[in-house]
């Protein structure tokens, strides 16, 4: 099974044209700002500038700057001194100090709070900084990169990020361009995930077939790699029909009818049509599927309900309600 970043940077000029710049700018302490599309895979480019450069040997810090709430973000980036707050009983280092000698990675820099932003500049600039409460400065050696969703123009703009700061965290700017732009890869990189995913889950099931690897290739793919390694993970566990029946690609018309899973449109064949609106085939085509996948996972779980809304992401009580509502309640193989 080839290496996920050799999958990553080939089969397309763009994504060469990226590890070449990955390439140059390694060795160097510059930060870089990685700019794309959710799922574009960000975070790849940057554990690769990480593992090219000399610093490969050392930590590297991953930090959602989107996910924690601005009253904690400063203590997760800084740290804090005991006594600092109510409940800080102990010192704790933040992640600049546990990355020092390697590579933090800020993810969604821009919805970094602006209160939080001279501190994070201190950083970049001096290398030194004080923890939450202290009264001294602590000096690091931290690489910083940083991701945004291409969107700090607007921040800009709307006074939410500071000027100063933009600009010394873009010293290097990469943009990744979208699945959709580069189609190439879509085949090495399905191939790749089936072949991972197989291993992970202990599953052996055939290659996905050709009328829907051409389905791949015409599909925008709006949640990009991400989006393909989650439908890859479907294919294997569910099976390639069920899955390719929920994909929102069908809804948009772009597969035929037979990919729907209406079974009453198959077992009528086309005569059917003519009383049928379009609204009661794709209402038919999702409950046939949803139960479909119902009755699937309850039989690779046996029939333990509350592994199986584990694993349909729903609710245990949703799951209930579904179960009666297709009478699957007396079902079992």
């Amino acid at each position: 099974m080839r290496d996920i970043y050799e999958v990553f940077f080939s089969n397309c000029a763009k994504m060469n044209k990226i590890k070449t710049i990955i390439e140059e700018i390694a060795d160097t302490d510059i930060p870089v700002l990685i700019k794309g599309e959710t799922g574009t895979g960000k975070e790849l480019v940057a554990q690769a500038i990480h593992l090219h450069s000399p610093r490969k040997e050392k930590p590297f810090i991953k930090v959602n700057c989107a996910a924690i709430p601005a009253t904690l973000l400063e203590s997760e980036l800084f740290g804090f001194e005991k006594g600092a707050f109510t409940g800080a009983h102990t010192q704790k280092p933040g992640k600049f100090e546990l990355a020092s000698g390697g590579t933090i990675l800020l993810n969604d820099i821009g919805e970094i709070d602006i209160s939080l932003q001279p501190k994070l500049l201190q950083v970049l600039q001096d290398g030194e900084f004080s923890r939450l409460g202290g009264q001294k400065d602590i000096s690091v050696n931290t690489r910083v990169l940083a991701t945004t969703k291409d969107n700090m123009e607007k921040y800009l703009q709307e006074g939410k990020f500071r000027e100063d700061l933009f600009f010394r965290i873009n010293v290097v700017s990469i943009t990744l361009p979208p699945l959709r732009e580069r189609k190439s890869q879509i085949v090495p990189l399905s191939l790749f995930f089936f072949n991972h995913y197989c291993q992970k889950f202990r599953k052996s099931v055939p290659w996905i077939s050709g009328e829907s690897i051409n389905s791949f290739k015409e599909y925008s793919w709006p949640g990009n790699i991400r989006e393909l390694e989650n439908m890859i993970k479907r294919i294997i566990l569910f099976g390639e029909d069920v899955a390719l029946t929920n994909w929102p690609e069908n809804k948009n018309g772009l597969n035929d009818l037979n990919h729907l899973g209406s079974e009453n449109l198959l077992q009528n064949g086309l005569n059917g049509l003519e009383n049928c609106s379009l609204k009661k085939v794709k209402k038919e085509a999702v409950e046939n599927a949803e139960k479909g996948l119902i009755k699937k996972t309850l039989a690779e779980t046996r029939w333990n309900r509350k592994e199986a809304a584990k694993l349909l992401k729903i609710s245990y009580k949703a799951l209930l309600y579904k179960i009666q509502k297709y009478n699957l309640d007396g079902w079992r193989n």
